[in-house]
């Protein structure tokens, strides 16, 4: 008897977090598994430069903001080709372009080369974005998207967490095969879901007006786009300055890729946690807790001084990143006609990328300032991205109990 009430116990835990999803949303999932497990370039690049590549730290902070430039660029350009020619289009040619370009990078030797493989890497590395994003609110009902996209953060971080550590394993080795693998996982995803999803049913013609401008005229989408670019400055840091800073104190690239599985194991086990309960909240309030809780793990990192320690750090700003990562895109889900979900997302996506473009300009210089101007910085970011989105809470909740109400823009059709 006592057996059967475990076995009911573990099939209701199941059942709450990842029962009710189609078959389309787990393709979905195991994809994006598959392609975090190969995602290893992005967090070495900056080592790859220096020690590799013999390239200065204020050149890797050049080509790095290049890679941002073009990844402002890359969630819009995603996102419009979402909305023209379909998610599966958009998802797999995304991917594959990507791995061409990280073969590129991996191959190039001189600044030039870097810098413009660089850029390309920025303009494909996030084009699947807004497909997948639109893939999951086309197939996934309201109630269930914070659940869904918390499962989509969740796969992420698993694949994330075990690339960090086969990375830094790599890199001790051949860096060159952190750009084979990560090609390789690019085009897995992208064939798997070309292979095995359906294309949604499109919108009809007569409903399916407006252009990247008429969401450019959404102010309340605008306004969430700009505590994005906020908290975007400070996630990026783990990218950018973290591995410098851990360099600067003594620590090899192997202790950096160990702390940052840390990222990932934290939110492998908060997300099951926690992630189905989140529906029950607000999600504006929800934001503003993982800000301030990110606010707190950027300050402790001024405490710092061996692996352990900066371990710890990033183990509190995780907490902080499940909660701000499982309600982001459902808060654009519910803001966004589903004709404009491809571009919704697509600003969404620029807004990261601003934050990432931002990211080297700014950490590197705090950085030679000194590390705990640094981290005080984002953290000081971190609670300024709260209070705004606190006080942006009443105009989302206005939009969310009406969801079929259109942005407010004139009423002209823009072509």
């Amino acid at each position: 008897m006592s057996e059967r009430r475990a076995d009911g116990r573990l099939r209701d835990f199941v059942r709450v977090r990842v029962g009710g999803l189609p078959g389309s949303f787990w393709v979905l999932w195991c994809g994006s598994l598959v392609n975090r497990l190969g995602a290893m370039v992005n967090p070495f690049l900056s080592l790859y430069l220096t020690e590799v590549r013999g390239v200065s730290i204020g050149a890797t902070g050049l080509v790095l903001t290049v890679v941002g430039v073009g990844s402002v660029i890359s969630q819009p350009l995603g996102g419009a080709i979402t909305d023209r020619f379909g998610r599966r289009v958009a998802l797999t040619g995304g991917m594959l372009a990507n791995g061409a370009v990280l073969l590129t990078l991996g191959h190039a030797q001189t600044l030039p080369a870097i810098t413009a493989a660089g850029f390309a890497l920025g303009v494909t590395i996030d084009l699947y974005r807004p497909a997948a994003q639109a893939l999951v609110a086309d197939t996934v009902p309201g109630a269930d998207r914070t659940r869904a996209f918390g499962l989509l953060l969740w796969s992420v971080n698993l694949g994330f967490s075990a690339a960090m550590i086969m990375g830094g394993y790599l890199a001790t080795h051949d860096f060159q095969l952190l750009f084979w693998v990560d090609a390789a996982a690019c085009a897995v995803f992208g064939l798997l879901v070309w292979l095995a999803v359906p294309e949604p049913p499109r919108p009809d013609r007569e409903h399916a007006g407006g252009t990247f401008r008429t969401v450019l005229r959404d102010r309340v989408m605008l306004a969430f786009a700009g505590v994005v670019v906020v908290y975007g400055i400070v996630f990026q840091q783990a990218l950018v300055t973290l591995p410098l800073a851990m360099r600067e104190g003594g620590l090899s690239g192997g202790a950096y890729g160990v702390v940052m599985s840390v990222n990932g194991i934290v939110v492998i086990a908060v997300q099951p946690l926690i992630g189905h309960r989140l529906a029950a909240f607000d999600k504006s309030r929800i934001l503003a807790c993982g800000f301030t809780i990110a606010a707190v793990g950027n300050a402790a990192v001024t405490l710092a001084s061996g692996t352990v320690g900066y371990a710890l750090a990033v183990a509190v700003w995780s907490v902080g990143e499940v909660l701000v990562f499982a309600v982001t895109a459902a808060l654009v889900a519910d803001l966004a006609p589903a004709h404009l979900r491809g571009r919704y997302n697509g600003l969404l996506g620029m807004a990261w990328g601003t934050g990432f473009l931002i990211a080297p300009l700014v950490g590197t210089r705090l950085l030679v300032a000194g590390a705990p101007a640094l981290w005080l910085t984002c953290a000081v970011l971190c609670l300024a991205a709260a209070a705004a989105q606190l006080a942006l809470a009443p105009a989302i909740r206005a939009r969310a109990l009406a969801p079929t109400a259109q942005p407010t823009t004139p009423k002209e059709v823009l072509s």
